[in-house]
């Protein structure tokens, strides 16, 4: 097959990917007439942009709702940073704060107050990076080996670093939020989000609209254990009260303005 590389066989094989086919770079090569070099740098393109799964000798489809975090921080900004304004106005000076790893998460760090002594603890690359940028504000990072999909640690070694540590408020990050409760996508993930919840006074979460709308097969906690939801002003009433009745404390709404 011959395919005017590199772009043009990048999005042939894009293509395939987006309709949940796994694809092979020995395979590619051979149809391209290229070598599996050229088929490995544009699976880790495709990769980098959040379009497929590096695996060994190929590649595997990436579910929407699964996105690596590199390729979520872009999406729906003005909709995070609504959520993260409203969020902030909770917090009080003197906290310790836990920022779970999660692009929403991520939109709090630009409103976090200045000069009100907070601490920061996360497990995410990204937040610690633009925790960084602010010299106001006092950071610890728990490492471990980094999940692609999650943006930061959840193993063994993050985990022992985090039940040494009682936060004061702790926002949770969530694949989905119903009358079931939080859940998430990673059996990892929602283990490491329950011992955070048990270390935090209180917890929040931000919620975008799609997540009310989303199942997640591990779930994280009830809403009766979560202390606030933060959810959009375009969550309908029906979506408001199946919260309500399942035991959520309290819902802030987000201003969009």
């Amino acid at each position: 097959m011959t395919v005017d590389p590199p772009n043009a066989r990048r999005d042939v094989i894009a293509a395939r990917l987006a309709d949940g086919h796994p694809v092979s770079a020995g395979a590619l090569a051979t149809e391209f007439e290229v070598s599996e070099d050229a088929i490995r740098r544009d699976l880790r393109a495709l990769a980098a942009e959040g379009r497929c799964r590096r695996v060994y000798g190929g590649a595997l489809p990436v579910s929407p709702v699964a996105l690596p975090m590199a390729a979520r921080i872009e999406g729906d900004r003005g909709r995070k940073r609504a959520l993260a304004r409203a969020a902030v106005t909770t917090i009080r000076p003197g906290e310790f704060l836990f920022l779970d790893s999660g692009s929403t998460n991520l939109a709090l760090v630009e409103f976090l107050p200045e000069d009100a002594d907070l601490t920061i603890a996360t497990n995410s690359v990204d937040i610690a990076a633009a925790m960084l940028r602010r010299q106001d504000l006092r950071l610890i990072v728990l490492g471990g080996q980094v999940d692609p999909i999650i943006g930061g640690c959840v193993d063994a070694v993050a985990m022992q670093a985090l039940v040494q540590m009682r936060f004061d408020r702790a926002f949770i990050g969530a694949c989905s939020a119903s009358d079931d409760g939080v859940g998430a996508f990673q059996l990892d993930d929602a283990t490491f989000k329950r011992a955070v919840i048990a270390g935090a006074k209180r917890t929040v979460v931000l919620v975008t609209d799609d997540k009310l709308e989303r199942e997640a097969p591990y779930r994280v906690a009830g809403l009766g254990q979560i202390d606030m939801l933060v959810v959009e002003a375009s969550a309908t009433d029906t979506q408001r009260g199946a919260l309500d009745a399942a035991g959520c404390r309290t819902i802030l709404i987000a201003d969009p303005a």
